[in-house]
This record gives C-alpha cells, sequence and structure tokens, in this order.
C-alpha cells in the first residue's frame, strides 16, 4: 500500500477545508476496524479508496529551513478563517510533535482548529503550551463512542476549556427509538447535544451494509452532499451539508 509523504502541506478538499495535517493516518482509530471509527470513518474510507495505509501513521515535518515560513505565507493568503489539523489523521497520535509544528508556525494570522479525539491526552506542559497558541481544539465525540473513549473525551473537553476555545463535535445520527439500542444511544446522545455551543457532524454512511444501518439502530435518508447522493442520518431536521466557506459554525472559530 502507498505511504503518504512526510512532509507537511497545505492541502484542500472538495468541501473547501484548508488543512495542515501534523499526522496522516490514524492507528488507534483502525485498531477494531480497517473502515474507522463506526464503521465509517470518511477519512480512512478515503485513503482506502487511493491505496493509502491509513493505519499506519505519518509523522509530517518541514522541508528545508524556510518550510516553516513558506507554509506561514501559505496559510495567511488562504480564503477562509482559519486552518485545520485533523482531517486525514488525528494529532493526538503524537501531541509532542502537532505543537513542535504549531510553534514553528510563528507569524501565522489565522487560528488553528485542532480536531482530535483524545487517543492520548496531553500533559500539563503541553496544556500550558496550548494557552500560548491560537488554537481551538474540537474534541469530537458521539453517542456511538464505546463508553471509556466518549468519558475520556468529554473529560478532555473541559480540561482544556480554561487553555483554548473548546468546543465538542458531536457526530450525531437519528435513532430509531423503536430499537433497543438505538432508544439507548438517543438518550445518551440527547444529553451532550444539550451543551451551549456545540459542533453539529451530521453521520454519512458508505453502503447501506454499514452494521448500525442492517441492524436497525440508525434511520437513514438519501441527501445531496458537495453535488452527490449519500446516505445520512439527521438528528436535526436541516444540518448543514455545504461546503466549508458557507458554513454558519466555521469549526467554532466564528461562533
Amino acid at each position: 500500500m502507498r505511504q503518504y509523504s512526510d512532509v507537511i502541506s497545505l492541502s484542500k478538499n472538495a468541501r473547501g477545508v484548508y488543512s495542515i495535517d501534523t499526522i496522516m493516518g490514524c492507528n488507534s482509530g483502525t485498531k477494531d476496524s480497517e473502515r474507522g471509527c463506526y464503521n465509517d470513518c470518511y477519512a480512512a474510507n478515503y485513503a482506502r479508496r487511493y491505496g493509502y495505509n491509513f493505519g499506519h501513521i505519518v509523522r509530517r515535518g518541514f522541508k528545508g529551513v524556510r518550510g516553516p515560513q513558506k507554509l506561514v505565507s501559505q496559510i495567511n493568503k488562504i480564503d477562509m478563517p482559519f486552518v485545520r489539523i485533523g482531517t486525514s489523521g488525528d494529532p493526538s497520535e503524537d501531541w509532542a510533535h502537532t505543537l513542535y509544528i504549531i510553534e514553528a508556525l510563528f507569524g501565522i494570522e489565522k487560528p488553528i482548529v485542532i480536531i482530535t479525539k483524545h487517543w492520548n491526552n496531553m500533559n500539563e506542559e503541553q496544556l500550558t503550551k496550548l494557552f500560548c497558541l491560537n488554537v481551538h481544539v474540537n474534541t469530537s465525540v458521539s453517542a456511538l463512542d464505546d463508553p471509556d473513549i466518549l468519558e475520556n473525551g468529554l473529560c478532555q473537553f473541559e480540561r482544556l476549556k480554561p487553555f483554548c476555545n473548546s468546543r465538542l463535535r458531536i457526530v450525531t445520527c437519528d435513532f430509531n427509538i423503536d430499537n433497543p439500542e438505538g432508544r439507548r444511544l438517543k438518550a445518551i446522545q440527547d444529553g451532550m447535544v444539550s451543551t451551549k455551543g456545540y459542533i453539529d457532524t451530521v453521520f454519512r454512511a458508505s453502503s447501506k451494509s454499514n452494521p448500525l444501518i442492517t441492524q436497525g439502530i440508525i434511520n437513514t435518508q438519501i441527501s445531496r452532499f458537495l453535488n452527490k447522493k449519500m446516505i445520512v442520518s439527521k438528528a436535526e431536521k436541516n444540518p448543514y451539508l455545504g461546503k466549508c466557506e458557507k458554513c454558519p459554525q466555521m469549526c467554532g472559530v466564528t461562533m
């Protein structure tokens, strides 16, 4: 299988998200399934489609002594109010490396949004570094998470509040309350969405063979997403499914 490049770069995906991923791949999220979280991680699916080994993490660094300055210049010119880390890999796989890269980007004029499931937690020294950086942390959680993973995510969300703009990024579903498991998971989700200022991430399934669908745990429908028909499970009636530049939440930066 193909391996990711170890040179950090600014990229833009089809949704219009600009990313500077410090870690490519996600070993922790693919231990139980190569399809990643909830058997349908979009990053894992994309990697598999193009032949990349998503379960093998690659730490990305700078090329040449002017690498950081070149990247800062590119970021400052993008037509978005922020840049993301955590689109095609989870930065929590190596917090020390991730924070080293962010610190090296001196002169960046836009905040960095980190999206993570906190497979590893920051230590106190790393939290102190975070306080001095223009960073927002979106903690990705879902009622679908294993209880210990969910508990840790909610704990880290609270723990990070004194050090950065900390928000919950909740992968939501339209749970089938006629199904016992769907009813149980909806109760968990209801508790989380009561949090003020959470970011809603609609669950998207790559096919109807996802166990959540075949077992009747979630309700789904076909919706348009980036001009394509997608299988989605909507907790809200009209969630945003458009491009990044028109998103009202902007990963929490403008909320």
